[in-house]
């Protein structure tokens, strides 16, 4: 099955991807031959993952968590749902 997941990187940031065998794919990121973004930033830590029914939907998802900022992608680590509610609000004018 379809999966996005998040991996915690060695010097704190955030990776995003989609794969369709999870398992497969984290040992690839622990190896080092995962992502380049990845195999400088070793060890990796699996934070997040979610399993779709095709591949368009989990490709779709790893685009939208993209566009995410850091406090949103952290919120949903937590599973802060309030979080990523407040997070998603546009900042207007008076927010500025």
């Amino acid at each position: 099955m379809p999966h996005v997941y998040m991996l915690r990187c060695a010097d704190g940031s955030l990776y995003v991807g989609s794969t369709r065998n999870l398992d497969a794919r984290m040992q690839q990121h622990a190896s080092g031959k995962g992502a380049v973004y990845t195999s400088s930033r070793l060890p990796v830590e699996l934070v997040w993952a979610a399993e779709y029914e095709r591949v368009d939907e989990a490709w779709a998802m790893e685009r939208r968590l993209h566009g995410w900022g850091r406090a949103k992608r952290e919120a949903l680590i937590r599973g802060d749902w309030t979080a990523i509610s407040r997070a998603s609000r546009r900042r207007g004018p008076a927010d500025v």
